[in-house]
């Protein structure tokens, strides 16, 4: 199972939300110094999020310029990636491969344009949800559409990646709410990589056990819950 540490920034910061909330934020100082770490650690992707762009507070393109200077691994760009021209940029600021998330519940149409322009490989659609209730735009907003009816639809289009997020749990090292990633997992048969809350090895076996193909995570990383070298010996 692929480990996948999270660097999300704002205002320049790498930084972690509680449950989403921009106002609850912990940073985390130097998010180049925290991806080198990570890479240094061991790690063979990261999962990158411009909160800035996702909230519509601005942006942080000179940060990923300067990481993707400095690393040596493939990354993922997510945050406010909602037009064909921002998936252009993403693909242009280094990212082996774009998040989507608001458009992808949103606005098929525009999902279907970017599937053919940047290829099933090269984008992957973010699932997020309080539990399998869907969220939008920078999860501040309830979506009509449900999780499952969701998954089967991005199946038909050609969607092969898809990242699910439970953010009732991102960033409170409550633990994975294993029963609802287990209900993604059997609704969708492509790859499939999960975060949200995850506190400690024990939720990693867990999401193996499920058959996942891959994790995220982010505080359980940054207040030392979870050894990155460590836990990729164990999965």
């Amino acid at each position: 199972m692929l480990l996948i540490p999270a660097v999300d920034l704002k205002g320049g910061q790498a930084v972690r939300l509680l449950e989403g909330d921009p106002s609850r934020e912990t940073p985390y100082g130097d998010p180049v110094l925290a991806a080198l770490r990570f890479q240094e650690e061991g790690a063979r992707y990261l999962h990158l999020v411009d909160l800035d762009r996702a909230l519509g507070t601005g942006d942080n393109r000179e940060v990923l310029r300067r990481l993707r200077e400095v690393l040596r691994i493939p990354f993922e760009l997510a945050g406010g990636i909602r037009s064909l021209e921002a998936l252009k940029e993403a693909l242009a600021l280094g990212a082996d491969r774009a998040v989507v998330g608001t458009v992808a519940v949103k606005d098929l149409v525009l999902l279907e344009a970017m599937l053919s322009q940047a290829g099933p490989e090269r984008l992957a659609v973010a699932l997020d949800a309080r539990g399998l209730e869907v969220v939008v735009s920078g999860w501040q907003e309830r979506a009509s559409v449900s999780a499952l009816d969701l998954l089967r639809v991005w199946a038909e289009m050609g969607v092969r990646t898809v990242i699910y997020t439970d953010v009732r749990r991102d960033g409170t090292l409550l633990g994975l709410d294993l029963e609802a990633v287990a209900r993604v997992r059997e609704a969708w048969p492509h790859t499939l990589i999960a975060g949200g809350g995850i506190a400690g090895l024990p939720d990693l076996l867990g999401l193996k056990a499920l058959g996942v193909e891959g994790a995220i995570l982010g505080k359980a990383l940054y207040e030392g819950r979870v050894r990155l070298s460590e836990a990729l010996e164990a999965v």
